[in-house]
């Protein structure tokens, strides 16, 4: 079962990664004046290269709820973070420089980081209840960095704008995702009826359009080096948050795991910025 999951969840970020980079292109050409405004989303329609890019995007968002379904949200996510990986790949396939050494040292931060997360944290799915206090409080501490993010991001020069709405757009999806495992318990539990009277999946579906308007924005604003490493190292540390907060996610606490676990994640972090820095991802056309 656990090859089950790792397998899924690469598909899922391989696919993301390419469909990341097929919005980009198409994006990049909407008008500003479309930026944060659900127009924007209505104009890309439009464009086929970006209905491809959502096409592989939705095709990764299932094969992340297949995983979803089979593991906890504290090992998955992380194995998420690799799409920055398969989108430096569609880049340099497309023609762009090799990797070379910060390339190279960007892939081992970033793979080495979730390999040493996971082994250190052993993550495993919690069954003990959490109280309503607790899921609310961390339900609402995302809500309320991603509206700060877009607050700031409101009041500063456009240049400033991608890194602050893409990694909004990956807390929402953090969010997201948890609340898509929530709805595969509910799932199983109740059946169809049960999660059709449950709110979870309409949250879902109000965050996940939210964060498409938010990338697109961030895509349309700058070069995808820009938006996203915030983007992709934003996802799984509120996926994480939410995943011990609400939904029960239980990691080893020795010290020695502990360690291993924020070395990992600060490994991955940093991963994440160095192959966003990397002249493969493409820059803006003029």
């Amino acid at each position: 079962m656990t090859v089950v999951i790792y397998v899924y969840s690469l598909i899922a970020a391989c696919l993301l990664g390419l469909g990341f980079v097929l919005q980009q292109h198409a994006a990049e050409q909407a008008p500003l004046s479309d930026m944060l405004s659900f127009r924007l989303l209505l104009d890309l329609m439009k464009v086929p290269l970006w209905l491809w890019g959502i096409g592989c995007m939705v095709l990764g968002q299932i094969f992340s709820v297949l995983a979803f379904a089979r593991g906890d949200l504290s090992r998955v996510e992380p194995l998420l973070a690799t799409s920055l990986i398969f989108a430096m790949a569609l880049a340099r396939w497309r023609g762009g420089p090799r990797l070379g050494r910060s390339g190279w040292g960007g892939v081992i931060l970033l793979s080495g980081g979730v390999a040493a997360f996971i082994i250190a944290g052993r993550p495993q799915s919690g069954s003990a209840e959490v109280g309503p206090l607790r899921h609310w409080l961390v339900f609402g501490l995302v809500i309320g960095v991603a509206l700060a993010l877009i607050g700031v991001a409101k009041h500063v020069p456009i240049v400033d704008d991608p890194p602050l709405l893409a990694a909004a757009a990956g807390a929402l999806y953090g969010l997201q995702d948890a609340l898509t495992r929530t709805s595969s318990r509910i799932m199983d539990d109740s059946g169809l009826a049960g999660l059709l009277t449950s709110w979870e999946p309409y949250t879902i579906v109000a965050l996940a359009v939210t964060g498409l308007m938010l990338v697109q924005s961030a895509f349309e604003a700058g070069e995808l080096r820009m938006s996203l490493p915030s983007l992709t190292a934003a996802e799984p540390l509120a996926g994480i948050a939410c995943g011990i907060g609400f939904l029960g996610d239980r990691l080893r606490v020795t010290p020695g795991a502990l360690a291993g676990q924020v070395i990992g994640l600060i490994a991955v972090v940093a991963g994440v910025f160095v192959l966003g820095r990397h002249p493969t991802l493409p820059t803006r056309r003029s």
